[in-house]
C-alpha cells in the first residue's frame, strides 16, 4: 500500500503477487506430472453389436402419475440405467444409446473391429443359408396353399356329383310316378293340381 496517508490510490505489492503466481505455476506443473504418472489410458473394448432388444413400446399409450417422490427410473420418458438419466422421447433415447457417452459408460470405445476375410466369408455363407431357408419356407407355404385349394376343388366336385346323382334319382322316381298320377287323374276327372312340374 501507499506510504503517504493523503494518497488515495491503491498500490500493489509486486513481490507478494509474484510469489502467488509462482506457487500457482508450481501447482499446475505438479498436476500435469500426476496425470502423466497415472499410467496408460484405460483399454476399452471395441464396439460390438447390441445383444438385447431395445424396449420402446412398453410404455406407449399409458399414463403415469409422477410426484416429487417418484424415482427417476419410473418418471416420464425413457430411463437409461447405465447412465442414470431420463430421455423424453424415443428418437433421443436411441441417439443416447448409440452415443459416445453411453458406450463409454458400458466400457466400449467408438472403434470397430476390422473384419478378416474369413469372417466376411462366414457372414456371406450365413446370409445365404438364411435366404435358402426363407425360400424353402415360402415354397412350403405355397405348396400348402395349393394343396388346400386342390382339396377344396375336389370337395366341390364331389358335392356336384352327389347333387347330380340325387337329381337323376329324383327324375327317375318322378318318371315312374307319372303314369300312376295320370291314372289317378283320369279316375278323378282332372289332369293335375295346377302346380308346374320341376
Amino acid at each position: 500500500m501507499s506510504t503517504r496517508p493523503d494518497d488515495h490510490r491503491r498500490k500493489w505489492d509486486k513481490d507478494e503477487f509474484e510469489r502467488l503466481a509462482a506457487e500457482r505455476l508450481k501447482a499446475e506443473l505438479e498436476e500435469e506430472e500426476k496425470a502423466k504418472k497415472k499410467g496408460p489410458p484405460i483399454k476399452r473394448d471395441l464396439l460390438r453389436q447390441r445383444d438385447y432388444k431395445v424396449d420402446l413400446d412398453s410404455k406407449l399409450g399409458k399414463s403415469v402419475v409422477i410426484t416429487k417422490n417418484t424415482p427417476t427410473s419410473q418418471s416420464g420418458g425413457y430411463y437409461c440405467n447405465v447412465c442414470d438419466c431420463v430421455v423424453k422421447d424415443s428418437i433421443n433415447f436411441l441417439d443416447h444409446i448409440n452415443g459416445k457417452k453411453h458406450q463409454r459408460n458400458l466400457g466400449m470405445s467408438m472403434k470397430i473391429e476390422r473384419s478378416s476375410l474369413d469372417q466376411v466369408k462366414a457372414r456371406f455363407a450365413l446370409n445365404k443359408r438364411k435366404l435358402e431357408e426363407k425360400k424353402r419356407e415360402y415354397e412350403l407355404d405355397s405348396r400348402l396353399r395349393e394343396a388346400a385349394e386342390e382339396e377344396s376343388r375336389i370337395k366341390e366336385l364331389r358335392r356336384e356329383r352327389r347333387r347330380d346323382k340325387k337329381r337323376k334319382l329324383l327324375e327317375n322316381e318322378d318318371g315312374e310316378d307319372e303314369p300312376a298320377q295320370s291314372e289317378l287323374a283320369q279316375i278323378m276327372g282332372f289332369s293335375g293340381f295346377g302346380a308346374p312340374k320341376k
